[in-house]
């Protein structure tokens, strides 16, 4: 395949790229241009910003949670029909999994896709010294072409031309683009980054707007393209749901929650459960007071359920909807805040209390990848299931785990147990990818059908 593709990377957070990235696909979309959004790394909100720009979902590559080998299939798969692709990195280019080198990095995803770098450097403190910093990102793997850079934050015509004059005499790297400092783009944060663009609505629309037209006033559109077209082909056949997992008879309907309080999921996730056979339902919890009729399984994933606890709680009949599904033996996983949602109460408030267990927000950012090992049967996996996955979250559950725990792991304390196997639930904290662990999926649709 010959997908014209770039990467879009920094030398570390807050640099800027989000606004880049996603503002180049909106720039490039209203051009007429059919664009795959990407993101390097687990994050769920970047990709939801990606598809309002893109018109197609947002889709990520992880190398750490779904390996290496798979990075360039499911590139392929999303990428299909598109005339260029974009991909978002994360954190600084060679910043990866603790520990693992450059594993999960921009810079390993971008020599995975064969794709050329355009580094977004944040200029606001500096001049002469940015081609000392472009040279050295340029240099440091002769295998990562860094071909490109998008000056962000630049604060006058003075200081751009110095910029300017500085990288044409010391890094040989072109300039794309110049973002002003005076440039704002409204993209609210909270606790845990951007606020989701599904729970912004009008307001998310338009700072995608703004953001293509900011990138499109600012950056060298014609530049870029040319540069993405200059990426080799990628040998890799597109990743398919329907040839990783095995076709349940049944077709039992599975709900899915959604919403702006569970909008954590991969788009991969939701494909394998459909290929394996499942007819997959979205609800909305903070919606609809009736789980959608005739299910036999239910999957809550993550999102922000701390933002909306006194609607959750006050869907009495909803959570009494969910409660009543897992006592009769439905299949039941949940990740993250659909943990918390089965809890017995949220900061005080009272949840579907499927679980003995009572979750609170804290201070504390709990982040970073985990391998983890299936510590019994369950109806998402064997005991002895060795997964890859990422924990992001600011809230504790007391206690963490149950009697037969969902996941055992080495932590920097020592090994530990998290999550809860409970009959036919599946709780944890832990967030998959299941492209990378299909096999998850399939099990899940066949106890859905057993139950049917």
């Amino acid at each position: 395949m010959n997908i014209p593709r770039i990467v879009i990377a920094a030398p570390s957070s807050g640099a800027g790229k989000t606004t880049v990235a996603t503002g180049l696909m909106a720039a490039l979309t209203a051009r007429g241009l059919t664009v795959s959004p990407h993101k390097v790394g687990p994050d769920y909100i970047d990709p939801g910003y990606h598809g309002l720009a893109a018109g197609r979902p947002g889709r990520n590559l992880d190398a750490f949670m779904c390996s290496p080998e798979r990075v360039a299939p499911l590139f392929a798969h999303g990428a299909a029909g598109a005339d260029v692709a974009v991909v978002e990195g994360v954190m600084g280019l060679f910043d990866g999994a603790a520990g693992r080198g450059e594993l999960a990095s921009t810079a390993h995803v971008a020599k995975l896709l064969r794709a050329p770098v355009v580094l977004v450097v944040d200029a606001s403190s500096q001049s002469r010294s940015v081609a000392a910093l472009v040279h050295g990102f340029a240099s440091w793997d002769p295998e990562v072409r860094l071909a490109g850079v998008i000056l962000n934050r630049v604060a006058s015509d003075r200081h751009e031309q110095l910029l300017r004059e500085a990288l044409e005499e010391g890094s040989g790297v072109p300039v794309l683009g110049s973002v002003r400092r005076t440039a704002a783009v409204a993209t609210p944060s909270r606790h845990l980054g951007l606020i989701p663009a599904v729970e912004r609505s009008a307001d998310a629309l338009r700072a995608v707007r703004d953001m293509g037209e900011l990138v499109g006033a600012s950056v060298d559109l014609d530049a870029v393209m040319a540069l993405a077209r200059s990426a080799p082909p990628l040998h890799a056949d597109a990743w398919s749901a329907a040839e990783e997992v095995t076709v349940v008879p049944g077709r039992p309907r599975i709900a899915l929650a959604s919403g702006a309080a569970f909008s954590f999921s991969y788009a991969e996730n939701a494909e394998l459960l459909t290929a394996a056979g499942a007819e997959v339902v979205p609800f909305d919890p903070l919606h609809d007071e009736e789980l959608p009729g005739e299910v036999s399984g239910l999957v809550v994933g993550g999102g922000f359920p701390e933002m909306y606890v006194s609607e959750l709680s006050a869907n009495a009949r909803l959570r009494a909807s969910v409660a009543a599904l897992a006592a009769a033996g439905a299949p039941v996983s949940a990740e993250c805040a659909g943990l918390l949602y089965l809890g017995r109460e949220l900061d005080g408030a009272a949840m579907c209390g499927v679980l003995d267990t009572s979750a609170r927000m804290t201070p504390r950012l709990t982040l970073g990848y985990r391998e983890a090992v299936a510590l019994g049967d369950s109806i998402l996996a064997p005991a002895g299931t060795r997964v890859r996955g990422h924990e992001f979250h600011r809230t504790v559950c007391e206690p963490g785990a149950g009697a037969q725990p969902a996941w055992g792991w080495r932590g920097a304390a020592g090994p530990q147990t998290e999550g809860f196997v409970a009959g036919s639930v599946h709780a944890s904290y832990l967030h998959l990818h299941w492209a990378g662990a299909p096999q998850l999926a399939e099990r899940l649709v066949r106890s859905a059908a057993n139950f049917t």
